[in-house]
């Protein structure tokens, strides 16, 4: 065999090939089940002609979901499956935000998820020919704020309090009480809450302290 043809057969062997790719995925729940969240319960989620936060609350909750006492969902949010996902207490999820968990996805109390953030718990084996599926789940303590635009990847566990900027993307542990931002996501500050913090935010005049 010559040098080139033996180049051109490694080369060959290397190549991705996704037509070997197996599905070996299972979401938790039957394929009635799935069928009925995709064709009904994600379109009423994510309805802009229902204003009502509790009637998505409750409808995440006839799927599966284990959420908290006053959970905020806005018009446009998407979650792939309500039963691989778990809230505290009184979190907020903003408009467009799109929570795709192919694995557990929990949210400690007092969590912010803004505007169109993105929450990847799949990936793929990019050494496998077959581009192999892999997951991860998401955890983000209490008290933490996941920014407008920002992505947070499989395996990421947020800490308590922590801030993620708009537009970030997030692959690691982010440390408690740090802003992060940037891709990938580095820590550019220190998040500090004023002691009475709750009853100025409630008077309409707490702003939270970034210190770098």
């Amino acid at each position: 065999m010559s040098p080139f043809s033996k180049w051109v057969g490694d080369r060959a062997s290397m190549q991705v090939d996704l037509s070997s790719y197996r599905h070996t995925y299972r979401p938790g729940r039957s394929t009635f089940v799935c069928a009925l969240w995709f064709f009904l319960g994600l379109p009423l989620l994510r309805c802009g002609l229902i204003p009502s936060s509790k009637f998505r609350v409750r409808l995440l909750r006839l799927f599966g979901a284990r959420v908290g006492a006053g959970l905020i969902v806005k018009p446009g949010v998407r979650v792939k499956y309500p039963w691989l996902l778990r809230t505290g207490d009184h979190c907020w999820i903003g408009e467009d935000a799109w929570i795709d968990n192919l694995a557990p996805v929990c949210l400690g109390s007092s969590v912010c998820i803004s505007q169109a953030a993105y929450f990847c718990t799949g990936n793929h084996d990019w050494t496998d020919p077959a581009f192999g599926l892999m997951v991860g789940s998401i955890t983000v303590g209490d008290g933490a704020w996941i920014g407008a635009r920002a992505l947070v990847g499989p395996g990421t566990v947020v800490g308590e309090g922590a801030v993620l900027a708009a537009g970030a993307v997030a692959t690691r542990r982010i440390t408690p009480y740090s802003i992060y931002s940037g891709n990938p996501a580095v820590m550019v500050g220190t998040r500090k809450l004023r002691p009475n913090s709750l009853s100025e935010f409630r008077a309409g005049v707490a702003v939270p302290q970034v210190s770098s």
